[in-house]
C-alpha cells in the first residue's frame, strides 16, 4: 500500500506539542508553513497523557492540535503511543517491566520499559490502540499511523520467567518433538541432552559458551516477539481503518529484529538515520538507504527521523556544517526515499533529549538551522515528479539476519569477523563507482540481477545454496568470501569441505582456514587470469587443476584485468581447485603459490571466490572487473566525491541525483549521459558539464 500523499515529498518532524503551551501551538504552525511543512508525527511518547489513569482516556488536547493541523494543510502520521508504558501501569503491575540476563528487573523512568511477552501490557496497550483507531477513523488529517517506536531500541532481549514459557512454546511450534530439538540443537555435545521440555532454559548467564543452537534460536524468538506486538498492534489498527497505511520506525542495520520479516507485515519502510556528521561521506546511511529500499521490494521509503545539527547521545554530539543536512536529504531522496523527516519539530526545555536538535532550535527561528529547514522545504516542492519513481540496481548483495546472529556468536574461529563491517568493505567500491546497489535475501528471487555478491554468508540453508546455484547456472555472476556457505540454519557444519553446498558452483573447497592475529598479513598477487567464461574454461582445462594438479599460471589466455600485487588480513583459506582458476595466490606461508581468489565457469555463468581479506584498493579492482564483466554500467563516471543515483518512473522519465559530497568545488562531466538534462530545482538546461559547489545538489531530469 503506497502513502496517500499526491504528489508531494513528505516533509515535516515529530511534533511534541504536549511539551508546550497552548500559545506555542498557533505559532508552530506558522512556522510549519513557513518551512513547507506538510506532515508531522504525533504522539509517539504521550500514553501517559492520553490515558492519565486506568481507563479513562482524554483525547481533547490531541484533537485540538490535529483539527489546527489540518486545517493549515499538515497531514498527521499519528501514533499508537505504545513505546513508552506510564507509571501507572508499572505500579498496578511491576510484572510489565523487563528482566536482563543476570535477573535485574528495569525500573520506570525511561522509555521501552516493557517486556514483549507481558500479557498485561499487551491488554493495555491493544486497548489504548483500539481507542485511537476508532476515535480518529474518519479524520481526514490521519495520513498513516505509527506503531509504538524504534523496537528494540533499549530492550531487546528479556529474560523474565515469561519469555521463558513463551520461548518453550515457540520451539514446540518450531520443532514439535525434544528429540528434533536435541538433534538441531547437539545437546549430545557437553551433555545438555534435554528429556522435558521445562528443562529448556533461555541462554542466560553460563560458565562458558552457551549452545549455539539455543543462542540462534533465542535471537529468532525475541525478534519475532518484538514483531508480534507490531503485528497485534496492527491488526486493530487495519480492523478500523483498513485504508490506512500502517508502520513503525526502523533503524538501518539493526541487528536485533530480522527487518525483512517486520517490514513484510508493514504498508511501507520508515526509518531513523543518524550518521556522526563529521566522519565524511555516510557510506552506512547510503547502504542502509538501500536497504530500506529492498525491504519491500523497491518500493520508497520514508526517511521519519534525522536531525537538522546534532544528536544528544553520543560521547560528544558535534553538529552538522552548513550544506550538510540539504546534501544528507537529498541523498536520502535519491535512494528511493518519498519523505525527509526529523527528530524533532521544537528542541525540547526538559527531559533526555533537551539538546537533540530540532527544526526550530531552542535560540528560535531566527537561526541558521532553521533557515536551511525553510530552505529545504521549499525547494522539495519542485521535486513532485520524483515521488513514487523507483531505483533500478543491477548489483544485489545478499543479506540475512539470521547469518547476522550466527556468524557473530561466541566460539568462532575469528573474533575479528564483523559482518557489517564486511558488508561495508564490498558495498563501498560499488557506492564509490556509483553502481546502485539491492540487498535481497539468500532464497530470494535473483534473476533480475547481473551480479550478485554475499560476504560472509556464513549459514547457508539447501533451499539458498539452489537458489545461488540456479542463478549462475542461468548465467549470473556471483562472488561470495571466506568463512561461507560453513554451517546450516541450526549452525550445525556442512560436512564435506567448506562452503560443501555451494562446491560444484565454484569449482573449489576449502581444507582448512588460518585466521589471523591481530596486525597480521599476507602478501598477494593476481594471476591475471581473465575473468571472460571461455577462457576460464580453457585456463581449467589446462592446468589441470580438476585433477588436484598443482595450478599452473593462465597466463596465456590471461587478459590483464587484476596484475598487481596486494596485501591481505584477518583469513586465509587453504583452497583446492577442482575446476575453478585461480585469480590470485598468496605469496608467504605454507600456502604460498595456493590460490587466495579463484573464478570457476559454471554453465553459462561465472561465480568466484575470495578466501582471504584483500585489501580495499584490491577489493576496489576485484569488484569493478566484475561488474563490468557482468555488463553493469555506473550512474555517471564522476570524480571522488561524486555520488550519483537514477530514479525513474513507469512513464520513462528518469532523475540523476548528483551530490558533492566534498567541502570544495567540483565540475562533473555529462558528455556520456547525453544532452539535454533539465535542473529540477532551477528550471536550466544543463549540457556537457555541470558545476557543483561544496556539498552541492543537482537533480537533473531526462524524458522517456
Amino acid at each position: 500500500m503506497a502513502i496517500s500523499h499526491g504528489t508531494q515529498i513528505f516533509y515535516g518532524g515529530d511534533y511534541n506539542p504536549e511539551q508546550w503551551p497552548k500559545e506555542v501551538w498557533h505559532e508552530d504552525v506558522r512556522l510549519m508553513r513557513e518551512a513547507g511543512v506538510n506532515m508531522v508525527s504525533l504522539g509517539i511518547f504521550s500514553w501517559a497523557k492520553l490515558e492519565p489513569t486506568p481507563g479513562r482516556y482524554d483525547f481533547s488536547w490531541l484533537d485540538e492540535i490535529v483539527n489546527l493541523l489540518w486545517q493549515n494543510g499538515i497531514a498527521v502520521d499519528l501514533a499508537t503511543a505504545t513505546a513508552s508504558p506510564p507509571a501507572w501501569l508499572v505500579k498496578r503491575h511491576p510484572e510489565v517491566l523487563p528482566v536482563d540476563e543476570n535477573g535485574a528487573r528495569y525500573s520506570h523512568g525511561s522509555r521501552q520499559h516493557y517486556c514483549p511477552n507481558s500479557p498485561e501490557y499487551r491488554e493495555f496497550s491493544q486497548r489504548l490502540v483500539r481507542r485511537l483507531a476508532e476515535h480518529y477513523r474518519d479524520h481526514p488529517a490521519l495520513a498513516m499511523w505509527h506503531v509504538n517506536n524504534e523496537y528494540g531500541c533499549h530492550v531487546s532481549r528479556c529474560y523474565c520467567p515469561r519469555c521463558e514459557a513463551a520461548f518453550r512454546n515457540w520451539l514446540k511450534a518450531r520443532y514439535g518433538t525434544l528429540d528434533e530439538l536435541n538433534d538441531r540443537w547437539g545437546t549430545a555435545f557437553w551433555s545438555q541432552t534435554y528429556s522435558d521440555w521445562d528443562e529448556v532454559p533461555l541462554p542466560g548467564k553460563t560458565p562458558t559458551f552457551a549452545n549455539p543452537g539455543q543462542q540462534l534460536d533465542y535471537a529468532r524468538f525475541m525478534s519475532d516477539s518484538l514483531i508480534n506486538l507490531f503485528v497485534a498492534e496492527r491488526d486493530i489498527l487495519k480492523e478500523v481503518t483498513p485504508d490506512v497505511p500502517v508502520m513503525t520506525n526502523l533503524m538501518g542495520f539493526f541487528k536485533p529484529i530480522d527487518y525483512f520479516k517486520l517490514a513484510s507485515h508493514m504498508d511501507l519502510v520508515t526509518w531513523d538515520s543518524y550518521p556522526e556528521p563529521t566522519a565524511g561521506v555516510p557510506l552506512l546511511a547510503a547502504m542502509s538507504h538501500d536497504l530500506m529500499r529492498s525491504l519491500k521490494q523497491g518500493q520508497p521509503f520514508v526517511l521519519m527521523e534525522q536531525t537538522t545539527s546534532q544528536v544528544n547521545w553520543r560521547p560528544q554530539n558535534p553538529l552538522k556544517r552548513p550544506g550538510v543536512m540539504r546534501l544528507w536529504s537529498y541523498q536520502t531522496v535519491a535512494h528511493g526515499g518519498d519523505g525527509v523527516m526529523f527528530f524533532q519539530w521544537r528542541a525540547s526545555r526538559a527531559g533526555a533529549e533537551k539538546f537533540h536538535g530540532a527544526m526550530v532550535p531552542h535560540a528560535g527561528a531566527n537561526t541558521r538551522v532553521f533557515r536551511e529547514v525553510t530552505e529545504l522545504g521549499q525547494e522539495l516542492r519542485a521535486l513532485s515528479a520524483v515521488v513514487d519513481s523507483r531505483v533500478e540496481a543491477e548489483v544485489a548483495i545478499l543479506f540475512d539476519w539470521a547469518n547476522w546472529w550466527a556468524l557473530e556468536l561466541d566460539s568462532k574461529p575469528s573474533r575479528d569477523i564483523r559482518y557489517l563491517d564486511e558488508l561495508l568493505r564490498w558495498y563501498r567500491p560499488l557506492f564509490e563507482h556509483n553502481i546502485a546497489v539491492d540487498f535481497i535475501q539468500p532464497e530470494g528471487d535473483l534473476s533480475r540481477y547481473k551480479l550478485v555478491l554475499a560476504p560472509n554468508l556464513y549459514m547457508l540453508t539447501e533451499r539458498a545454496a539452489e537458489n545461488i546455484r540456479r542463478y549462475v547456472r542461468q548465467g549470473g555472476v556471483f562472488i561470495t568470501t571466506f568463512f561461507s556457505g560453513i554451517v546450516d540454519e541450526n549452525d550445525r557444519v556442512h560436512l564435506g569441505g567448506y562452503p560443501a553446498p555451494l562446491r560444484d558452483v565454484l569449482g573449489m573447497y576449502v581444507e582448512e582456514f588460518d585466521p589471523f592475529l591481530p596486525g597480521q598479513t599476507v602478501p598477494c598477487r593476481w594471476t591475471g587470469a581473465s575473468l571472460a567464461r571461455a577462457s576460464l574454461k580453457a585456463s581449467a582445462a589446462l592446468t589441470g587443476s580438476a585433477q588436484g594438479a598443482a595450478p599452473r599460471s593462465p597466463a596465456s589466455l590471461a587478459t590483464p584485468v587484476l596484475p598487481a600485487e596486494f596485501t591481505a588480513d584477518l583469513w586465509a583459506d587453504v583452497i583446492h581447485l577442482e575446476g575453478a582458476v585461480p585469480l590470485a595466490t598468496y605469496g608467504a606461508d605454507f600456502y604460498a603459490g595456493q590460490p587466495a581468489v579463484t573464478a570457476h565457469a559454471f554453465d553459462e555463468g561465472l561465480a568466484v571466490y575470495v578466501g582471504t581479506r584483500p585489501s580495499e584498493s584490491a577489493l576496489a579492482q576485484l569488484v569493478t572487473a566484475l561488474a563490468e564483466t557482468a555488463g553493469v554500467r555506473p550512474a555517471l563516471t564522476a570524480p571522488a566525491g561524486i555520488e550519483a543515483v537514477w530514479r525513474k518512473q513507469a512513464n520513462g522519465a528518469a532523475f540523476l541525483f548528483v551530490l558533492n559530497h566534498r567541502a570544495e568545488e567540483q565540475k562533473v562531466d555529462l558528455s556520456p549521459i547525453g544532452n539535454g538534462l533539465v535542473d529540477v530545482l532551477s528550471g536550466e538546461t544543463v549540457n556537457t558539464c555541470l558545476d557543483l559547489p561544496a556539498y552541492g545538489v543537482r537533480v537533473l531530469r531526462r524524458e522517456g
